[in-house]
């Protein structure tokens, strides 16, 4: 039989591994991913000569610290209009399973670990641009979000800046290079960020999130500038880098098609399907695209 302490133990084991979960959930695992790729694209093309592995793990650590700091404190301050929401609704701090105080505490201390970790473990440049990234999401794009339909655009330059902190992580200064990946990353986010936005409209009025004009109710603005940004998205992907040639265009022809037939696809339609087939191709346009940069490193 099973005493009564072994039953105790097992749920308090039980009890931990679930508050375990919640904090793993509050640095937005999903999002870490797309951040830890395109950090490790960065680093990998602005090294010259072998990859210093090292370096790279440890800008990746401490990018991970201050990205995850950075999605726990957002979900602290939107955490009483995420529960008004149905996709956000059941979040940790929402629904009361981590408290205020605790998740705070957490953002903060993760925070503050990730920028002192990358100051001295890779470079003081990649740590300011981390922190830099911390404070324009928290401080410009999350209150900006209740504001403005423009908070997408603002919001894109903290999205793509971790190309820079790993670029800065590889201790090779900012060039052109540098700010051809950023571009990328930065248009990018148009035609992701307002698939998601079309997709949870309703949603996001529920909390009043301003995420989309509220004279675009038919959302044909809001098709036409995923069309404009993806445009320039697929342009800027052929500029020259460095030296590439026919092979180059090709590569990022042939994802720069796969994602504009569905960005077109969403122009001719309304179904509620076309946002979130937009969402999942441009999931897989940009790492095929970053690949096609780091093959052609020098």
């Amino acid at each position: 039989m099973v005493t009564s302490s072994v039953r105790a133990n097992l749920v308090n084991h039980s009890s931990l591994s679930s508050k375990l979960r919640d904090y793993y959930t509050l640095t937005k695992p999903e999002v870490n991913l797309l951040i830890l790729m395109t950090t490790s694209a960065g680093y990998y093309l602005a090294s010259r000569g072998p990859l210093k592995v090292g370096g790279l793990i440890s800008t990746l650590v401490g990018t991970l610290l201050v990205a995850s700091g950075t999605a726990t404190l957002n979900q602290w301050m939107e955490r009483v209009w995420d529960g008004q929401m149905r996709r956000t609704a059941m979040r940790p701090l929402p629904s009361g399973r981590i408290s205020s105080r605790e998740a705070l505490v957490f953002g903060i201390l993760l925070s503050v670990a990730g920028g002192i970790y990358l100051a001295i473990a890779v470079n003081v440049l990649s740590s300011l641009l981390a922190i830099a990234t911390l404070l324009s999401y928290l401080f410009i794009y999350t209150p900006l979000k209740r504001k403005t339909p423009l908070c997408t655009m603002i919001g894109a330059f903290p999205g793509a800046m971790p190309t820079l902190i790993g670029w800065a992580g590889a201790g090779t200064a900012i060039n052109s290079q540098a700010l051809l990946l950023f571009g990328v990353l930065l248009l990018w986010q148009f035609p992701h960020f307002l698939a998601i936005a079309l997709m949870y409209r309703d949603d996001y009025s529920r909390a009043g999130y301003r995420m989309l004009p509220s004279f675009d109710r038919d959302s044909r603005f809001t098709r036409a500038e995923i069309l404009v940004f993806t445009l320039a998205l697929i342009a800027i992907t052929l500029l020259p880098f460095s030296g590439a040639g026919a092979l180059y265009l090709v590569g990022m022809l042939l994802p720069g098609m796969f994602l504009l037939y569905y960005v077109v696809k969403l122009m001719s339609s309304t179904s509620k399907a076309g946002p979130s087939r937009l969402l999942h191709a441009s999931v897989l346009y940009l790492p095929i695209v970053l690949a096609v940069m780091m093959a052609y490193r020098p």
